[in-house]
């Protein structure tokens, strides 16, 4: 018998059920991108309102995340989960009666006295603001309950694998939406595909439960798990106990370690955001790409997407056994990550010899974003206590929506611009500089902020609750 067996298994089961929330997470992200060179024509929209309608969720999202993550650490893992994925699953149908939405904005504003605004923009708006208020729960919920069911050598790994869900979710949306589209007509598409949430509500009822509540988890594998719960770290004091309590905003903005996970989040989040949503219509403007057609490129680039995710994960642990504190080993890792990137300034210069040759680089550059991320998230479950992390998250959150608002509006703009001189390529190209470097500045401020030999330290009592 392996350790492993002898210890027990059922830890990565709930690992299983946060894939599988990140998964229709991002399925239900994507089908509007999907649908956006097919909707831009329908509506009349220009890459400017494409961008607003995108920004509005990001937005959203960032704003929500904020206060989220109170939220998780404050009703507990289980019920945030639940609501979060309930109000995201509505959201996500209601994109099928967004021109009944936008009419009814238009008349709410002109009972105020306002200017009316494109139906079927306002309408998308408002149903990716209801999409973004639940889904902006998914990741402060699914680290917690890592933070929860995992020891800190493992979080890593573990959130690379349910942070690889996202990865499914990109490749099963371009299999599915433009078909379900084609045949029962796009609303069909938001409505299905939105649904998925409440099935996967069933089984979070039933297998999860808090660890030291949890029937189905045994003795040796709960000992396993909060068996690093006690033991010392060289950037934790050693003081007496103290009370456990969360933290104020205004302290954890206090301190160095709130601000290199935000601001890694600012300056990267971004690029994801643009890989999500402006892909399509990169390939329908530059490579004059159908949508029925996307599938195949868009699967490989999000299938790489995967690897990178599960693969970055692991990476410290590479480090680990060689003796580095956990920390340190995330940061080493996370360097080796932020030069891959690098390749996607090549995709337009090379993209004229097949259209082939940018999916690839791109998906190398998006699969070291996934690596990236499964690190980067893990950091706020390494320098704080658990019943913190959800704020932790829902600060880094708010920063990272901010950056990846200013990158959508940024590229909605040089697209409309250059698109309009004939060189959209030209716009592309400053985007992708964008993408490939974000990483290195993101990784250099972080060093600077913390260096991993010397984490600053916790007060007292959030330390020893760690």
């Amino acid at each position: 018998m392996t350790r492993t067996n002898a210890i027990g298994k059922y830890r990565w089961t709930i690992c299983g059920l946060l894939f599988f929330a990140t998964t229709i997470n991002y399925l239900d992200r994507q089908v509007l991108s999907l649908l956006a060179p097919a909707l831009s024509k329908e509506f009349g929209w220009s890459n400017s309102d494409y961008a607003d309608i995108a920004a509005a969720f990001q937005f959203i999202y960032a704003i929500a995340l904020l206060f989220v993550g109170r939220v998780v650490d404050r009703l507990g893992t289980k019920l945030s989960y639940h609501l979060a994925i309930a109000v995201w699953s509505l959201g996500a149908i209601a994109h099928a009666y967004s021109i009944w939405v936008g009419e009814a904005v238009n008349t709410v504003f002109a009972a105020l006295g306002l200017a009316a605004v494109p139906v079927s923009v306002a309408g998308f708006i408002v149903a990716r603001a209801i999409l973004a208020i639940g889904e902006a729960g998914n990741f402060p919920a699914a680290i917690k309950a890592t933070a929860e069911y995992f020891p800190r050598a493992e979080r890593s790994f573990a959130t690379g694998i349910f942070n690889s869900g996202a990865n499914i979710g990109a490749i099963l949306a371009p299999l599915t939406v433009p078909i379900i589209a084609a045949v029962w007509g796009w609303q069909t598409a938001f409505i299905w595909i939105g649904a998925i949430g409440f099935l996967w509500m069933i089984f979070w009822a039933v297998f999860f439960d808090e660890p030291a509540r949890q029937r189905r988890l045994g003795k040796a594998e709960l000992a396993y798990i909060q068996a690093d719960v006690e033991a010392p770290r060289s950037h934790v004091p050693a003081e007496a106990e103290a009370p456990l309590r969360k933290a104020g905003w205004m302290e954890l903005l206090s301190m160095r370690q709130t601000w290199a996970f935000a601001l890694g989040k600012f300056l990267t989040d971004g690029v994801w955001w643009f890989f999500l949503f402006w892909l399509p219509k990169y390939l329908s403007a530059t490579y004059d790409i159908a949508p029925t057609a996307m599938a195949l490129p868009l699967t490989v680039l999000y299938s790489m997407t995967m690897v990178g995710s599960i693969a970055g994960g692991w990476l410290p642990t590479m480090f680990i056994r060689r003796g580095d504190s956990v920390f340190e080993a995330r940061m080493k890792a996370m360097l080796r990550i932020a030069f891959f990137p690098l390749v996607v300034l090549l995709a337009q210069p090379l993209g004229g010899i097949s259209y082939w040759i940018p999916v690839i680089l791109i998906g190398i550059g998006a699969s070291a974003h996934q690596a990236w991320s499964a690190n980067l998230l893990t950091t706020a479950s390494d320098l704080f206590p658990k019943h913190n992390v959800g704020s932790v998250v829902g600060i880094g959150g708010l920063l990272g929506g901010i950056g990846g608002v200013l990158v959508t509006k940024a590229g909605g703009r040089l697209f409309d611009y250059y698109g309009a001189l004939g060189q959209i390529q030209t716009g592309y190209m400053i985007m992708f500089s964008f993408c490939a470097l974000a990483y290195l500045v993101a990784w250099g401020i972080m060093k600077l902020l913390i260096p991993a030999a010397k984490v600053p330290p916790l007060p007292a009592e959030l330390a020893n609750a760690t």
